[in-house]
Parts: structure tokens; C-alpha cells; sequence
């Protein structure tokens, strides 16, 4: 499909309301054949519906034929429902500039029942929704700001085609303060490496995504993604965002005082521990979360991104998490899932063996791949020779939650999972 058609295809209308979330309850009946649970769901008075587009519907058709791909064209979602299976993935960033208001709001009008923000510290340890505490120079307008650019750990540095060098630049957070931070407006996560000028450099979104909805992208600190997400009706998922200056940040603001503030902010806020899924890549400080913040322990999740070996996908490393006290795993989409030998889309040994330790588990993440066609590069490297079309999608979030039995899937367009969860009647 074209850019253009892409960007047609996924098209917001409407206003933003609170929703109301409906609890999981479990992945969907096993056959394809007969009685069908439809997601055609009563709405709460005075909740306005979730909007789903076309694009769910796009993919279906573009599936390969198959007792699914059957099932999901006669599914009838007349009045979607939001899913806490459906999780904004930096809100809904295949269109909308990541973490940045505009990008959340449209994710819960596309069901997602639980929203992330990503967090990082400023100068002043104040905590904001950033995927990474050094990507301003790419996912804002920093450096486009003399005064602000000139702050970052590295100021943008032009292009120099005649000595053969790409443009550079470095901003953090923790290089501005946080009424810095807020002069700052998002845009889409992608830069011009042969930029000669500032403005040049923050251009660059892939021809896939879109810079449509990308005219304002209003930043937000954790606290006012707590506030929003209240007023939304969704739980929320906060990361913890793995430093990359050295911790004790300015020698005494440590790695445990960083993870306790995350938490302490929601608790400030009077949000009840659970609609919180802490995360972190770091295993240390899930434990930390387990261990000196309990109400939190049930849903911390360790975000795993360690390589598959036989160790690392093992029921005894799986044992080891859940004997240390961790519940819910999230590892990549990939690392849950193999082929047989007709080349179908099973589940991983590492996956097994997560479910069978007791784990619940989240994959990440979904849309965020492009098109699919030839194979569905990083996020699809276990699978990649049954990967040949957009409507393979499908097929791997029904493996998922069929098989693997995820509890929840992030993705970059919410309503692709919304909608799968409304057809198969997942909560």
C-alpha cells in the first residue's frame, strides 16, 4: 500500500471523552467454527465509542485465506469497547508524534485500555514522558532553539558532504530543566542525517508514517500523563527509562531514589497500585519495586530484551524470575514465537517455559514495523519466512493470544489490537 493510502486508511474522527475499562477476562475460545462472540458491547451512559477506522478491517482483507481470516470477516463490531489487552505503545505513534497529548488521546478513542509513558528526569529530577533520556534531538524540536540546542550534550553539528560526515546532535533531558523541557514540542522520531541546518535535521519521518497529525505535539511530565489517563479512564504503564548518564546522577540522586519517585508520583495522585504496570528493562529495579513498594508488585513488569540462548529461554531461568517475585514478563513479539515444520506460527520454547514458570506475559510491539512484505524486519525475525503481507498481523496476534496466551499486546495503532479483542471477546 502507498503512503498515501496508508494515510487515508487510518484517518480520527471525534471528540475525546473518560472510558470506561472492562476487566480482562481471559484470551478467546479456542474454535474458529460456530457461536461467536462479537464485542458488540453496551456502552456506558454517557461514555462516547471507541473509534477503530478502517484499517483493522484493511488488514483482514489482505490476509492470506484461512480459517481467521474467515472468522474476522465475520466478526461485526457495531459498538467497540476499550480493552486493557490493547496497550498505546507511547500512545499511538505510527501517526502521532510519541508521548505527547495529542498521541495519548487518540490511543484511548482507539480502545487501548492501559497507556505508557516512558519517563526520564530533567536537570531538576522532575520526571517526564520521553522513550529515551537522550532522543530530544530526534523526537522534539530542540534543536531548531539556539538557546536549548545549546545545552544539549551535543548541539547539532551539520553535515559536511565534502568531508563525507553525517549530521550529529545529542539533547537530554537531563541537560534542560524541566520549564525548559516545556518550551519543547513533540514531533515524529526521526531526523535528516544530511541536514545542514536545524530545520533540515528534524525532518526525515518514514515514508510509511505521516507528519499529519504532527502540527502541535504538546509534552507531557509523568503527573500530567497521570492526570490525563484519570480523565481517560485507562490504567497506565509507566517505563522506567534506563539512564544514560551515570548514576547517582550528580552524585547523589541514585538509581532506587529515580524508581521510587516514578511510583511515589502515582501514589501522590491517590491512583490505586492496580491500574499501575510498572516496567523496567533493568531486572534490579522490578525487584526493587517487589521488595520496597509491594502494592506495586503484582503487575511490575521486567521488560526482557536478553538474547535467546538455552539459558535465557529455559524453565529454570523462567523458575528463577517467579521465585524472586516477578509475575508478568514482556518480551519482544519475536522471542515468543517459532515455526513448525509446515512453517506455521507456534509457540516459542522461551514461551512455554515463561507460561509453564507461572508468567504472565505482554508482547511488544505491533504497527511498528512497516509494511510487511518482506518479512517484517527485527520485530518478526523468528517468524520472518511466514511473514509476506500487512494482513500476516493477524495471524500473529492470534497466536499470541490463542496460544502463547499473552495478556496484553502493545502496538503503535491501538485500534489494530482493540479491534481484535472486541471480536474475540477479550476484555
Amino acid at each position: 500500500m502507498t503512503p498515501s493510502a496508508l494515510t487515508l486508511s487510518l484517518l480520527l474522527a471525534g471528540a475525546a471523552s473518560a472510558l470506561t475499562l472492562p476487566a480482562f477476562a481471559g484470551g478467546p475460545e479456542r474454535g474458529y467454527e460456530g457461536d461467536e462472540r462479537r464485542g458488540e458491547h453496551r456502552h456506558e451512559r454517557g461514555h462516547q465509542p471507541v473509534q477503530l477506522g478502517p484499517r483493522p478491517q484493511w488488514l483482514v482483507d489482505d490476509m492470506d485465506d484461512s480459517p481467521l481470516k474467515r472468522r474476522l470477516q465475520r466478526c461485526e463490531v457495531q459498538k467497540p469497547r476499550s480493552s486493557r489487552f490493547s496497550i498505546g505503545h507511547r500512545g499511538a505513534p505510527l501517526q502521532f508524534p510519541e508521548h505527547t497529548r495529542e498521541s495519548y488521546v487518540a490511543a484511548a478513542r482507539m480502545g487501548a485500555g492501559i497507556l505508557e509513558c516512558d519517563v526520564a528526569f530533567t536537570k531538576d529530577r522532575q520526571l517526564v514522558c520521553r522513550h529515551a533520556q537522550n532522543d530530544l534531538h530526534t523526537t522534539t524540536n530542540i534543536v531548531t532553539i539556539p538557546e536549548l540546542n545549546a545545552k544539549c550534550t551535543q548541539p547539532f553539528v551539520p553535515a559536511d558532504p565534502a568531508a563525507g560526515t553525517q549530521a550529529q546532535a545529542e539533547c537530554r533531558t537531563s541537560d534542560i530543566t524541566l520549564a525548559e523541557f516545556k518550551q519543547l514540542e513533540g514531533k515524529m522520531d526521526a531526523f535528516n542525517p544530511d541536514a545542514t541546518t536545524p530545520e533540515q535535521y528534524v525532518q526525515g519521518t518514514a515514508d510509511w508514517r505521516t507528519d499529519l497529525y504532527a502540527s502541535r505535539g504538546t509534552l507531557m511530565t509523568q503527573q500530567e500523563s497521570i492526570d490525563l489517563f484519570k480523565s481517560l479512564g485507562v490504567q497506565m504503564t509507566p517505563e522506567l527509562k534506563t539512564p544514560v548518564v551515570e548514576m547517582p546522577f550528580e552524585g547523589d540522586y541514585s538509581q532506587q531514589d529515580y524508581a521510587r519517585q516514578m511510583l511515589q508520583e502515582y501514589l501522590d495522585a491517590g491512583v490505586n497500585p492496580r491500574k499501575v504496570w510498572p516496567q523496567s528493562f533493568q531486572l534490579d529495579d522490578v525487584l526493587f519495586w517487589i521488595n520496597d513498594m509491594p502494592d506495586f508488585a503484582d503487575q511490575a513488569v521486567f521488560l526482557d530484551e536478553s538474547p535467546i540462548t538455552p539459558d535465557t529461554a529455559s524453565l529454570a531461568y523462567m523458575e528463577s524470575l517467579r521465585a524472586q517475585g516477578v509475575k508478568v514478563l514482556a518480551p519482544a513479539i519475536w522471542k515468543m514465537l517459532t515455526l513448525n515444520g509446515r512453517g506455521d506460527i507456534v509457540p516459542s520454547d522461551y514461551a512455554e517455559n515463561a507460561r509453564a514458570a507461572g508468567l504472565d506475559m505482554i508482547a511488544w510491539s505491533l504497527e511498528r514495523s512497516g509494511p510487511l512484505a518482506n518479512g517484517g524486519g527485527w520485530y518478526y525475525q523468528s517468524i520472518t519466512e511466514a511473514i509476506n503481507n500487512d494482513g500476516d498481523m493477524y495471524e500473529v496476534v492470534d497466536v499470541l493470544a490463542r496460544d502463547v496466551g499473552v495478556i496484553g499486546i502493545f502496538s503503535d495503532w491501538p485500534a489494530t489490537v482493540t479491534w481484535y479483542a472486541n471480536c474475540m471477546g477479550i476484555r
